[in-house]
């Protein structure tokens, strides 16, 4: 192909796209909502500017994604994001238990490109916006570095969802960036200058043994760390990767347009670092370590928060607010940064933990003055204080989810977002997105075109708990308070005995405790207290309280350290049972206790959080009543613990467990969705750390459907999902559907959270 010389002026190949739903930015967010909108219909636009999807998460940054489970450390139970970002999480852990990033990269692609509704277009930045008039996007143009096209992109929705909000920004959409002041919204988190208005970027560096001494020599721009930074004595040979998170500049400067800036300083401190830890002579550990990579973008914390009809401050997640618009829920800390980072001589975070989790109401998530502008991840509606808690990449997914349907409820009934809360269409969206495993604080499923919800149910057997099993049980020594929660209906407190061994004699103290919000795990009123004198050895303690349950929630039965004690725990695990530790957990400012500083409206309380697997085991109690895991659960419209378990749980003697459902007539029944346990209490960190397991114990792997002949109509082998849809070609015309369950393991009975059935 030949081109003449001479021509003035070339134009680089344009290329015209459209969709339903065009989003920008590929991070979690970005992917979460594109998949959700996709898998219900909409023709979706993706359009990342990175090579790699997934943002921080990526293995550009290899930071961790997180949300409300906080690593564990914090009494939020069973708060593992739902739908996509629980669909993610729960195949890397599958797929990808130790953690590595670029792994992640390829099961984040992998799900995009399985989705025929979406085209995906990597390496691509917007960077002008077409409107014709003030208040509505019509497309948006961007180019492609690598395929040097330019691309016209058309939608009547869009959904930023790019971090720094480049679509919200150009559009001329009303935001917000830096600190709010302590009156605006009534904060007193609100920082003062002398802490600053910016949480800054970081970059992480990974280190490898190779087996041999290795030298390294310190580029000329590397940092003298020692001099430099008030913490370097913090850093070690041992911790690398976003372990490292506090690693942290630029909040004192333009953290968009100074980001480059930024970089260089954070690559000095890192080079400055590793020369440090390699030649001070203070690691000798360190010899035959190596460099192996580092970030060569930073990850960002904070830019632009863009406005919506209801900003969300403090006040909403310390006391719980609840919102008839709720979408979605967090449950981080509040998590602010000193503004100098790394270089600055105070703590490298300022974490508050709320008592429970917190609603993120529909009014955050699109612009209030941008019609058919939706917001997505770290930029959605929120004060700066706020945001500290929203932040984190588990919510921001979360919250695009609900983007995404709201997308999806704005293409049916020919509406724009704000639309949907001002025309009363939040109930539709709230059970579309629960349809989808989207759980919302709160709020049930009201599904009447759910078939389950008009049959009779029956069950092989159910649960009649009446203690742990005590088969292997173990002795552990009361180093920390201990604690076991029980789910009890209104009703006396049971009898319970447990069996103990006193290496001297001692008085064990034990308590009765419920949370004082409803609905919370944070077990901060004591009902009663039982002090009893054990002598020498082994023995059975009886536990009576004495006291009435007014209302259907977990109790704690709380036994205070002892290190003259030994208790007895259980090797069997139930779905919606869990023990619970006063430990401390270092990662999340988890000290055992929360003290909040006078007049910082923040609670006080104490931190009871479960142990990770293999250790946390459940407390080998044993109770003079039966707690019951019944069917009707399976069709509450709650697929996961609350006030109660929400499951059924089979008899672990039932050889072949199965619920039986059957209605007056035959039914065609198009799609079959179910819901198994994957421990929504493990937080399934996606890089760095490993986890025990691949597949949680309490899921089901094994589960035949037959239908009223007997015939089997669908069987699945090896599951490890939440949620199973199956969806027939044909629809299946039965009377009776027979779900059949293998048992997970031989100390773990099967449980189910819901099943639903649909004839179209």
């Amino acid at each position: 192909m030949i081109y003449k010389e001479g021509e003035k002026k070339r134009s680089l190949r344009l290329e015209e796209q459209s969709a339903d739903l065009a989003i920008i930015g590929g991070g979690m967010s970005g992917v979460c909502a594109a998949i959700t909108a996709a898998r219900q219909g909409l023709s979706v636009l993706l359009v990342q500017d990175r090579p790699v999807l997934g943002g921080n998460a990526s293995s550009e940054v290899r930071l961790w994604i997180l949300g409300a489970t906080s690593h564990m450390g914090n009494n939020n139970r069973w708060s593992r994001e739902g739908g996509v970002m629980d669909e993610i999480l729960v195949e890397n852990t599958y797929r990808n238990p130790e953690g590595n990033p670029v792994i992640l990269d390829m099961i984040l692609l992998d799900k995009v490109v399985q989705e025929p509704n979406i085209k995906l277009l990597l390496n691509t930045a917007v960077y002008d916006v077409v409107k014709k008039t003030d208040d509505k996007i019509d497309s948006v143009k961007a180019f492609c570095s690598q395929n040097a096209t330019e691309y016209l992109i058309s939608a009547p929705l869009f959904c930023d969802a790019s971090g720094d909000g480049i679509l919200g920004f150009l559009s001329g959409a009303a935001f917000r960036m830096g600190a709010e002041s302590r009156e605006e919204f009534n904060e007193p988190m609100a920082p003062d200058l002398s802490y600053g208005e910016l949480l800054g970027h970081s970059l992480y560096f990974y280190t490898k043994d190779t087996g041999k001494p290795v030298h390294f020599s310190a580029p000329s721009f590397a940092m003298d760390v020692q001099t430099e930074i008030p913490r370097y004595k913090s850093f070690n040979a041992k911790e690398h990767g976003c372990k490292l998170w506090w690693v942290e500049y630029g909040g004192r400067l333009d953290t968009v347009h100074d980001t480059e800036k930024i970089k260089w300083e954070l690559w000095k401190v890192i080079y400055g670092v590793w020369d440090y830890i390699k030649n001070s002579g203070n690691f000798p550990e360190a010899a035959n370590y190596t460099l192996e990579w580092v970030g060569m973008i930073p990850g960002k914390r904070e830019s632009r928060r863009f406005e919506g009809d209801y900003i969300l401050s403090q006040s909403d997640l310390i006391e719980q607010k609840f919102h008839e618009d709720a979408v979605a829920y967090g449950g981080w800390s509040i998590d602010l940064h000193p503004a100098d980072g790394v270089f600055s001589s105070r703590s490298p975070c300022n974490q508050w933990h709320s008592k429970g989790v917190f609603h993120i109401p529909y009014r955050c998530l699109y612009s209030r003055n941008i019609t058919n502008l939706f917001l997505a991840g770290r930029i959605i509606s929120v004060s700066h204080v706020a945001f500290g808690a929203t932040r984190v990449m588990a919510t921001c997914g979360y919250v695009a989810q609900a983007v995404a349907m709201a997308a999806v409820i704005c293409t049916r009934h020919h509406k724009m977002p704000a639309a949907l809360y001002n025309d009363g269409l939040l109930p539709e969206l709230q059970n579309e997105l629960m349809r989808t495993g989207q759980f919302i604080p709160g709020i049930c499923l009201n599904d009447p075109g759910d078939l389950v919800q008009h049959c009779h149910i029956s069950a092989s057997s159910g649960l009649r708990f009446t203690g742990f099993s005590e088969e292997g049980y173990i002795l552990k020594t009361l180093m920390i308070s201990a604690g076991q929660m029980l789910p009890l209906k209104p009703r006396k407190v049971p009898v319970m005995k447990i069996m103990v061994h006193a290496l001297d004699n001692t008085t064990l103290k034990a308590e009765l405790r419920t949370s004082s919000r409803y609905g919370s795990f944070t077990p901060d009123t004591i009902l009663s207290s039982l002090n009893i004198p054990v002598s020498q050895g082994a023995h059975y303690v009886e536990l009576d309280f004495d006291m009435e349950i007014e209302k259907e929630q977990y109790v704690f039965i709380c036994f205070l350290a002892n290190e003259q004690m030994q208790l007895a725990y259980s090797p069997q695990r139930i779905t919606g049972m869990l023990s619970v530790f006063n430990g401390t957990n270092k990662a999340v400012s988890n000290n055992g206790k929360q003290a909040a500083p006078e007049g910082a409206a923040v609670d006080s309380f104490e931190f009871w959080c479960p142990q990770r697997r293999p250790e946390g085991q459940n407390l080998a109690l044993q109770l003079d009543t039966v707690l019951s895991f019944d069917v009707e659960n399976i069709r509450n419209g709650v697929d996961r613990p609350t006030t109660k378990p929400n499951a059924w749980v089979a008899d672990i003697t039932d050889e072949r467990p199965f619920i039986t459902l059957q209605w007056e007539e035959p039914q065609a029944i198009k799609k079959i969705h179910l819901v198994f346990d994957t421990d929504t209490d493990h937080p399934m960190e996606s890089v760095l750390m490993t986890h025990p397991e691949t597949v949680m114990p309490f899921c089901v792997r094994n589960y035949y459907i037959e239908d009223d002949n007997g015939n089997t109509i669908y069987q699945k082998k090896d599951n490890f999902q939440t949620n199973n849809e199956i969806l027939f070609a044909v629809p299946v015309v039965t009377q009776t559907l027979r779900i059949i369950v293998d048992h997970p393991s031989a100390t773990v009975a099967a449980s189910v959270f819901s099943i639903r059935c649909y004839s179209k």
